[in-house]
């Protein structure tokens, strides 16, 4: 089945015609060429960018010399009203430091301690259902927030605070483009960025029940009384080099960081693999006789394995992060071609995973890939759901892991069919659909 993306735009574009698909859809906005490229340049007056597509040059970039190409600053400016200054958008000493304090949440036994909050969750999210026929993308939102604040918190959707921020976050998404003005104009650090009144008061409302989550669980970390969660790993975790824990506003920021990274992206995911299942109803069956396996025991997962296949697949097809940027610190040469320092480059998981050169079949849906040689060869080099590197996703096992409970608990109680409303994918923070992600809903 050939999965919907929206058509790109032929020849090069505008500057003024880029800036209006920033703010619209970054998606149709690009050049449909870059599904072929192994990297395109872009000048305009106001910024130079080069689309790296090219695997060798990948590694290079985000593994080689991670070190020589940090986060562009012009991105961070977009998101910086919501993340502060939080490891998803820092870099250098402050990001290490940062790291080195994360890591550890995520490490060991992290998943299979999780496992229940994340099971929870999804059985709740599967009883939320109603038959007939709905948009899917609000409840693959509340079920990962649901995922988030348990993990992070203990704390299930229903408690007011965790409500108050989906809700927040749910009017950030819809007020923030993925990049807006503040991330194309080359403005002084020290002068104020241009962005809307909606955004900085819908980031500031987030931050403020952040900080309310933040205090309470400091208090209940002095009084001995905090649960073992992923809150409390992190704030009771000493940098090994400086011995420093995080302040209270920069736990803010991690928080912010965790909510976006673990809640955005995973909904997204979700919806877009609800709906694939849903127009592929052979898979669906495969993952609905797969969820009898689901139980209490972490060790079912290993049995899941065609809706592990499947919610990779829908990593493939409808990444969360349509794509990121780092910066070149000094002069290169790329294919031949100079890159000036401190041009942006740009890593497109939306056009990599769907580049013609690297894919069979890039735009089908095609679970049983994974299998094949040709799949596990280019998942080895145009597969970065989760990015690459030292700056790889820290949580992307819980997020897989997450992923194969979801479907399995959800298509384990419901049978999904499409209606006649196709889905429109769009970047926003996160790729979403224009018009929502439409099924019909029957109980099995």
């Amino acid at each position: 089945m050939t999965t919907p993306r929206p058509q790109g735009t032929q020849g090069r574009g505008t500057l003024r015609g880029l800036i209006r698909g920033f703010r619209r859809d970054l998606l149709s906005a690009l050049p449909e060429r870059l599904y072929g490229a192994w990297m395109a340049e872009f000048r305009t007056p106001l910024i130079h960018s080069f689309f790296c597509n090219d695997p060798a040059l990948l590694r290079v970039i985000l593994q080689d010399r991670a070190g020589d190409f940090p986060k562009s600053n012009r991105m961070r400016e977009g998101l910086a009203p919501l993340l502060g200054n939080g490891v998803f958008i820092s870099n250098g000493a402050e990001w290490a430091h940062q790291r080195r304090i994360i890591d550890p949440a995520f490490e060991g036994g992290r998943v299979r301690a999780s496992y229940p909050a994340i099971l929870d969750a999804a059985r709740a999210a599967a009883a939320r259902l109603t038959p007939g026929v709905h948009d899917i993308e609000p409840q693959s939102a509340h079920a990962a927030a649901d995922v988030i604040f348990r993990t992070l918190f203990s704390l299930p959707i229903e408690h007011r605070i965790a409500s108050d921020v989906f809700e927040a976050f749910r009017e950030h998404q819809e007020a923030q483009p993925l990049v807006n003005l503040a991330a194309l104009l080359p403005l002084p650090r020290w002068m104020p960025r241009p962005h809307s009144r909606r955004t900085r008061t819908t980031a500031a409302r987030i931050r403020g029940l952040i900080e309310t989550l933040v205090s309470d669980r400091a208090a209940a970390i002095a009084a001995g009384t905090a649960p073992d969660d992923l809150a409390t790993k992190i704030m009771t975790t000493h940098d090994p080099q400086t011995g420093e824990c995080f302040t209270g506003p920069e736990m803010i920021d991690q928080v912010a960081v965790l909510f976006l990274a673990g809640h955005e992206t995973s909904a997204s995911v979700l919806g877009w693999a609800l709906w694939l299942l849903a127009a592929n109803p052979d898979w669906q069956d495969r993952v609905a006789d797969e969820a009898q396996m689901l139980s209490d025991d972490f060790a079912c997962l290993s049995g899941l394995k065609a809706t592990r296949a499947v919610f990779r697949e829908a990593l493939r097809l409808y990444p969360a992060v349509a794509m990121f940027v780092r910066e070149a610190t000094g002069p290169e040469t790329f294919r031949d071609r100079k890159v000036p320092r401190g041009a942006q480059l740009v890593v497109s998981p939306w056009h990599l995973h769907r580049h013609g050169r690297l894919w069979d079949r890039p735009d089908d849906f095609d679970p049983a890939r994974w299998d094949t040689p040709e799949g596990k060869a280019s998942a080895r080099g145009a597969y970065l759901p989760f990015s690459a590197g030292p700056r790889a996703c820290p949580g992307a096992g819980l997020a897989m892991a997450e992923g194969v409970v979801m479907l399995a608990a959800i298509l384990g109680r419901w049978r999904m069919e499409v209606t006649d409303r196709i889905p429109t994918p769009v970047a926003r923070l996160t790729i979403r659909a224009a018009d929502g992600i439409w099924v019909r809903l029957t109980p099995r």
